[in-house]
């Protein structure tokens, strides 16, 4: 080969290499991973000028709690299911109640015996009144020694403390007969409020400790959202303003949030303040727990 062919050979391959190296850099870069935000956090993602903030963060509810054991017991019967919509008050699971029942049974019985024997009391207190009466009319009359009227005065008073024991005796039995009702009530397993069954933890015939988690109950609405902006946004977002929401589960649906809580106070640690929004008008096929994205106006 010829020393201006070797040249030309040089040429074209430093060419192609300088071209192959001219090319897009990737999207990613393999050292950068995407933000990944936790389920009861927001996330804020930059948009344009024109867009503002992008903020995604979980759909939330006030009322969502664990419906735990009051006390230990064994599962007697199960009424709710996963997915059960329930009233306030509604039974959800009863516990074995046949001890306590019978306990609460005896109490009562106990309760009325007490009752009367105070009446008996009572009913004894009227005729040593009656008694002691009739003896200060004899003593009057001369007709008895003083040491009788005495008798009768001590005796009437003597009955007045007997009918204050056995009233007090009555208020104990009363409270341990209260106190008894309250177990009862608490081997019913009730939901606090109404909402939605989203788990269940037990089945008949398990034994259960008290703080065991038996239910997970929640409400359906309203459905809301919290999140931070950068203290730069507390002159501009406020009470009532109304902000574009979609979740991209369900991108074909378009929602407003309304803020109904701004926080008065900037967090010194972070820079930024807490807002709640709530979902106005129906909510579609929105549910608590989905991911959301809301939208922030770009500040003017």
């Amino acid at each position: 080969m010829t020393g201006s062919n070797k040249l030309r050979v040089f040429t074209l391959g430093a060419t192609a290499l300088l071209s192959g190296c001219g090319g897009s850099k990737p999207e990613t870069s393999p050292g950068t991973s995407p933000a990944v935000s936790t389920p009861h956090s927001t996330a804020l993602q930059p948009a344009s000028a024109d867009e503002g903030l992008a903020i995604t963060g979980p759909l939330i509810v006030e009322h969502q709690v664990d419906v735990t054991a009051q006390r230990d017991g064994t599962v007697s019967s199960v009424s709710a299911d996963t997915g059960a919509r329930v009233s306030a008050g509604a039974i959800l699971a009863r516990l074995d109640d046949r001890q306590l029942t019978a306990n609460l049974e005896a109490a009562r019985a106990k309760t009325r015996s007490i009752e009367a024997d105070l009446k008996n009391w009572q009913a004894e207190g009227e005729v040593l009144k009656a008694d002691y009466l009739r003896a200060q009319r004899l003593w009057n009359e001369k007709l008895i020694a003083e040491e009788q009227l005495q008798h009768a005065k001590y005796k009437a008073e003597s009955d007045v403390w007997d009918i204050l024991r056995v009233s007090e005796q009555l208020n104990t039995a009363k409270q341990e007969e209260h106190s008894l009702e309250l177990e009862v009530e608490k081997t019913r397993i009730m939901a606090p409020f109404a909402g939605l069954v989203a788990r269940r933890y037990v089945r008949e015939g398990q034994s259960v400790s008290k703080g065991d988690r038996l239910f997970w109950v929640t409400a359906e609405g309203p459905l809301r959202v919290r999140f931070t902006l950068p203290e730069k946004y507390v002159r501009q977002i406020k009470k009532g303003q109304e902000l574009p929401l979609i979740s991209p589960d369900v991108a074909a649906e378009k929602h407003v949030a309304k803020v109904v809580e701004v926080s008065p106070v900037i967090d010194p640690s972070s820079g930024t303040i807490e807002v709640l929004a709530e979902l106005s008008g129906p909510r579609g096929e929105l549910r608590p727990g989905m991911t959301v994205v809301l939208h922030v106006p770009s500040l003017p």
